[in-house]
């Protein structure tokens, strides 16, 4: 009986894909899910859990992103200083003020690997908050984000 064998793509011949994605409008946690599966290579026919497959998502209106309920009150980010009572935190609210781009990043390097697999997929994500990004070069595809609904910023 022979076996069957797995071929596994070769890192410098894959082609790099640049994705363009509007969240104006569209739930973070939902883009956040779309784009880290999407860099993850979930949904390349190639898909191998251990390699980058060199797939680049640009985020645009990033701004304009929304949470849905109290979330934007009530959630909360915390980070540590390493020294003693350095627990530090903002709130959804503050952080969307200070940088729209940051609450989009964090939502989704929290779905990514927490490994070296994890923080080079990581660099493959461009963020902006307005429509405006210097990839044009790339010739990005448009990706539309389906959800159940689309909100509208308050």
């Amino acid at each position: 009986m022979r076996a069957q064998t797995t071929t596994l793509p070769k890192i410098d011949q894959t082609p790099e894909k640049w994705y363009l994605v509007d969240a104006e409008g569209q739930i973070v946690g939902r883009v956040a899910a779309r784009v880290a599966s999407l860099v993850r290579g979930k949904l390349s026919p190639s898909y191998t859990p251990h390699l980058n497959l060199k797939i680049h998502v640009v985020i645009i209106n990033a701004d304009k992103a929304i949470f849905t309920g109290n979330k934007m009150q009530q959630k909360s980010y915390y980070h540590h200083s390493g020294w003693r009572t350095g627990l530090k935190s903002i709130t959804a609210e503050k952080l969307f003020i200070k940088d729209p781009a940051d609450v989009l990043r964090k939502a989704i390097h929290g779905m990514l690997p927490k490994n070296t697999l994890g923080r080079s997929l990581n660099k493959n994500i461009r963020i902006y908050a307005g429509t405006e990004h210097p990839h044009q070069a790339q010739q990005p595809e448009v990706l539309a984000i389906k959800t159940r609904q689309t909100l509208s910023s308050k």
